[in-house]
């Protein structure tokens, strides 16, 4: 049961907003996940030769700087909901995984639930 538990525990990824971040007193260690819109004007493509890509994901109040090597989903773009899964070092998330959904109107569940228990939700967002 304890070796069942620390694999679990190794492979759980909490979620937070960039709120949330600034508010613990020390960065959480291991795999989070982070969610909020995709700052305008903040996503930044490497060389040619480089798949790596910069952006910064904010909420109503903070902004977490994220680093991604990979190909990024047809649906990302600046404004849009998403959902990254990652590390924090000295800061910057470095991600392993975006993920983005589908419309303008989109709203991750995560998001949407973390922006309600701030009291930041505004009805008639789709969630």
């Amino acid at each position: 049961l304890a070796l069942t538990l620390t694999a679990l525990k190794s492979t759980v990824a909490y979620f937070y907003t960039p709120s949330d971040l600034r508010e613990l007193s020390s960065p959480p260690a291991g795999l989070i996940r982070l969610g909020g819109l995709v700052a305008p004007g903040s996503v930044k493509f490497g060389d040619d030769e480089s798949a790596a890509v910069n952006f910064i994901i904010r909420d109503e109040t903070a902004e977490t700087p994220v680093s991604y090597e990979g190909i990024l989903p047809d649906l990302f773009r600046e404004g849009q909901g998403v959902v990254v899964q990652g590390r924090l070092q000295h800061g910057r998330l470095i991600a392993s995984e975006v993920l983005a959904k589908h419309d303008e109107n989109y709203m991750p569940k995560e998001v949407a639930d973390a922006l309600k228990e701030q009291g930041r939700w505004k009805e008639g967002q789709s969630p």
